[in-house]
């Protein structure tokens, strides 16, 4: 599969260092997070080395923190990517949809919180445009959709549920990109994407509570359903030639 798929420093810290530490940790992890790199591919310090031409010492503080992010796993021989488990996945999902519709319920509960309407005309024009003209199915199409639901989190007001959402997202990431093979999936989300956000943009705050209900977490069985069904096109991936 060939899809495309964040120390504060102390006084004594070599800048250059620290900058090729963060240069390698976002190129592992966008290996991991793209699908590019499988559950089956050992995450070697040298091969990693030599590809990104650093030493190892970068690699394998990268690794380390991928490890604590949750992303690889240590096995016997080293590193690989990680791969939740459908026990895993409900609980990040039900994380996932308690941060989606906390952002438009605080607004509900607060009528001095209002969504950023600046935010909301951006997100609408480019899902308009999408509807117009739809990108091929393709597991990439995942990353627009994190980019909805981050600016929708942003425009609520609330910076620390945002992040959390964001970090949420990059976990479930490599499972849910699955869910964007069908022509289908990608005409629906678009459609429910562009419902939630102009509920949001006319101030219909139950409806759009109910439409991103809808749309993230109307029932968890469907949603594990999905997230079976990704967690077999991964190993179909995996064991491709």
């Amino acid at each position: 599969m060939d899809t495309r798929m964040y120390t504060r420093p102390g006084p004594l810290v070599d800048a250059a260092a620290t900058s090729r530490r963060d240069r390698v940790y976002a190129l592992i992890s966008e290996e991991v997070l793209s699908g590019r790199t499988g559950p089956r591919t050992r995450l070697g310090e040298v091969r990693l080395a030599e590809r990104f031409g650093v030493s190892r010492t970068p690699v394998r503080e990268a690794l380390a923190r991928l490890h604590s992010d949750g992303l690889v796993e240590r096995r016997e021989n080293g590193f690989y990517a990680t791969v939740p488990n459908l026990a895993e996945l409900r609980d990040l999902y039900e994380l996932r949809v308690t941060l989606e519709l906390r952002g438009i319920a605080r607004a509900t509960e607060d009528p001095g919180v209002r969504h950023d309407p600046a935010i909301l005309a951006v997100e609408l024009e480019r899902w308009r445009g999408l509807r117009a003209d739809p990108p091929p199915p393709d597991p990439s199409f995942v990353l627009l959709d994190e980019e909805y639901h981050a600016a929708l989190s942003r425009a609520s007001g609330n910076g620390a549920l945002t992040e959390s959402l964001v970090s949420v997202n990059r976990r479930i990431r490599r499972v849910r990109m699955y869910d964007f093979l069908t022509e289908d999936r990608i005409t629906s989300t678009i459609d429910e994407h562009i419902g939630i956000a102009e509920h949001l943009v006319a101030g219909e705050l139950d409806a759009a509570y109910h439409a991103m209900y809808e749309h993230v977490g109307a029932s968890m069985e469907v949603v594990l359903e999905r997230a079976r069904r990704a967690l077999t096109q991964m190993a179909l991936y995996a064991h491709a030639p």
